[in-house]
């Protein structure tokens, strides 16, 4: 870290939140390519807009166009990806708005690191894991991306050969193969947060 750098406090984050009138949440969607992360997010964004409140998407491909287009799919890529996008949802948090992420992160490890980043600021972190099984995901792969890393034309794809290790024990599990709708999925997050008193 340099050495010449001070933080420079403001408002503190229940200032802010009496100010805006809202509470900051992230709430981490995790799963396999195609499991339904992004739709479900998509969805979540503009029922939580709808209410009036400030909510943000910070989509995984769509990062990957900017604020990390320098890195690739490696494992140690893949973890300053993750690195990353946990500081940007820490500060779209603390600024008390409502941020979705829907990311593959596959390992456990970083999903660790993002939710230690936000509790240590004691800022609330929602991990929700979008559960499809491989053969299910691979039987929807709107990119073909499975259907590249079974021909061996996308190395290191995760499910096929590399890993993702699911959450133990998410705030919310989503089986979302066993008939519910993208309404629904959405819903059940937003439920959530109405009782957790997010929203």
């Amino acid at each position: 870290m340099a050495s010449n750098i001070t933080w420079h406090p403001n408002l503190t984050h229940v200032e802010r939140s009496e100010l805006r009138n809202q509470k900051g949440v992230t709430v981490w969607l995790t799963g396999l390519s195609a499991s339904g992360k992004s739709t479900i997010a998509c969805a979540l964004e503009q029922s939580i807009l709808g209410r009036g409140l400030n909510c943000y998407r910070l989509d995984g491909d769509n990062v990957r166009f900017g604020l990390n287009k320098d890195l690739g799919f490696s494992e140690n890529d893949r973890n300053e990806n993750i690195r990353r996008i946990s500081e940007v949802a820490k500060l779209f948090n603390d600024s008390c708005c409502i941020t979705l992420t829907s990311f593959i992160s596959p390992y456990q490890k970083d999903r660790q690191l993002a939710r230690e980043l936000h509790e240590k600021d004691n800022l609330p972190f929602v991990e929700v894991y979008v559960d499809v099984p491989v053969e299910v995901a691979e039987t929807r792969d709107p990119k073909g991306l499975y259907k590249k890393a079974r021909e061996g034309i996308i190395k290191e794809f995760t499910g096929i050969s590399a890993p993702y290790e699911a959450p133990d024990k998410p705030e919310i599990h989503l089986k979302n193969y066993e008939g519910v709708s993208i309404e629904d999925a959405a819903q059940q997050i937003i439920d959530y947060l109405i009782k957790n008193n997010y929203v």
